[in-house]
């Protein structure tokens, strides 16, 4: 009797960490806006809540590109400088070389397929881990970038090296890519077309199956590096795509731009694991996790909570996530 009473207690006990395993994420926005509103009830109107969602866009871009690669048990640490690279590159073809907005963005996207490639070659063919490789790469392409812009901020009417002022115009139609609502547009059809991607076709299928059994994918006859290829591809693609959609909002081109994002990418694609107890990369995951953290930021800044204490708490969310998601898998 007493053994069938200790058996229901853990039952009920693995029941509720089940529980908060699925909906924890979910239940923790619902909190936060709840308590959020509580102090300031202007956190809830059109207009912020509009504002945290354009404030997510270039993370959960990002981010999407980040699941992509963990979807094959891999990690791009390089694409917030890949975003950097981009967000000067598209600038500069403004800017430099008057070029219109076709030729800038695909400037950028080939400078990033570069990356892709080169960060895929090392990891496939070379063998070097993917967290080592990405690392190298991500310092590797800051200083491209760094070198590529002088160390100095790009933008319309700036003095050039002859003392001249630049000539190029950003044009009005690259401008609205950063404004409500294309930016919110540009992330939600990102999040549409990778969740489709990795769930409902084989090639998301065969990815899933290399991140969980590397052997079994290739005894299965799955093309195991040709998808590790095409995940570091889309992974930088999706960082570029972010320091477009970047240097479109702000109009300039910043030293790093991209850097900051890539903490708040690699959280939000963490996060995403334990949504709905997927217990893997997914898109729709991604974008609650970025959710999750653009209302922290939001809510924290509304509640005048200073801006060098938001990554204790971002760290905080992060490692908590993290949790939830490592135990349960051993569980």
């Amino acid at each position: 009797m007493e053994l069938s009473k200790n058996t229901q207690t853990q039952q009920r006990t693995f029941d509720l960490f089940d529980f908060l395993y699925k909906y924890g994420t979910i239940l923790t926005i619902l909190i936060l806006i709840a308590v959020f509103a509580a102090s300031n009830p202007a956190f809830i109107q059109g207009s912020n809540v509009i504002n945290i969602l354009r404030s997510i866009s270039i993370v959960t871009i990002i981010a999407i590109g980040i699941t992509i690669s963990l979807s094959v048990n891999g990690f791009d640490l390089s694409v917030g400088s890949v975003a950097s690279l981009s967000n000067a590159i598209v600038i500069s073809m403004f800017v430099w070389f008057s070029q219109n907005t076709v030729i800038a963005i695909i400037s950028a996207l080939a400078a990033s397929l570069i990356v892709g490639l080169l960060n895929s070659f090392m990891i496939v063919k070379m063998k070097i881990p993917d967290m080592l490789m990405t690392l190298a790469t991500m310092f590797i392409i800051q200083g491209i970038a760094l070198t590529y812009t002088k160390g100095a901020t790009i933008s319309q009417n700036m003095v050039m090296p002859d003392g001249t002022f630049s000539e190029g115009i950003i044009s009005q139609t690259f401008k609205k890519i950063g404004q409500v609502p294309w930016i919110i547009v540009i992330m939600v059809i990102a999040v549409v077309l990778v969740h489709i991607f990795l769930t409902y076709t084989k090639h998301g299928r065969y990815m899933y199956v290399i991140g969980g059994n590397i052997e079994a994918a290739k005894l299965s006859g799955i093309p195991v590096n040709k998808y590790k290829i095409l995940a570091y591809v889309l992974s930088a693609i999706f960082a570029s795509i972010g320091g477009i959609v970047l240097a479109s909002r702000v109009m300039t081109a910043e030293i790093n731009a991209g850097s900051p994002y890539l903490m708040d990418s690699v959280a939000a694609a963490f996060i995403g694991f334990s949504v709905l107890g997927s217990g893997k990369p997914n898109a729709i995951g991604t974008f609650v996790g970025a959710v999750l953290i653009g209302i922290l930021q939001n809510g924290l800044v509304m509640m005048s909570v200073p801006y060098y204490s938001m990554d204790i708490v971002k760290g905080t969310v992060l490692a908590f996530a993290l949790g939830l998601t490592y135990y349960k898998q051993k569980h």
